[in-house]
């Protein structure tokens, strides 16, 4: 159902700063959530942020709330995660996903790796 492609990752010290995008195509919806997960070892995810396509609400995790912007280029079809002042945490494979609200289906990307260390 569609095809979501991650880029920006890359390893930073800890302070810095990653822009990541998320390109979206060929999604079935008009109304949905994409959001940026990130996997932890043993291949939990956990939920980072999330912004509604189109009307733009965003959501937070309290953990990156202040450091992380999510945001859509205007009326485009790429999704960024601006991550500053990263901590060692932060670390993580991020993945990219898209669900519609109210009716099944999503899909996700194969993700971009973010490693923070000194």
């Amino acid at each position: 159902q569609g095809r979501l492609v991650e880029s920006g990752g890359g390893s930073v010290p800890p302070g810095g700063s990653l822009r990541l995008s998320c390109v979206f195509s060929g999604l079935p919806w008009k109304t949905f959530f994409l959001s940026w997960f990130r996997q932890l070892p043993h291949n939990e995810r956990e939920l980072v942020s999330t912004i509604k396509i189109p009307d733009g609400t965003t959501n937070y995790a309290h953990n990156v709330k202040g450091r992380f912007t999510i945001s859509r280029d205007g009326a485009g079809n790429t999704v960024y995660l601006q991550m500053n002042s990263l901590k060692v945490e932060d670390t993580g494979l991020y993945l990219c996903h898209a669900r519609p609200p109210l009716i099944e289906g999503e899909t996700w990307g194969q993700g971009t790796q973010v490693t923070v260390s000194s």
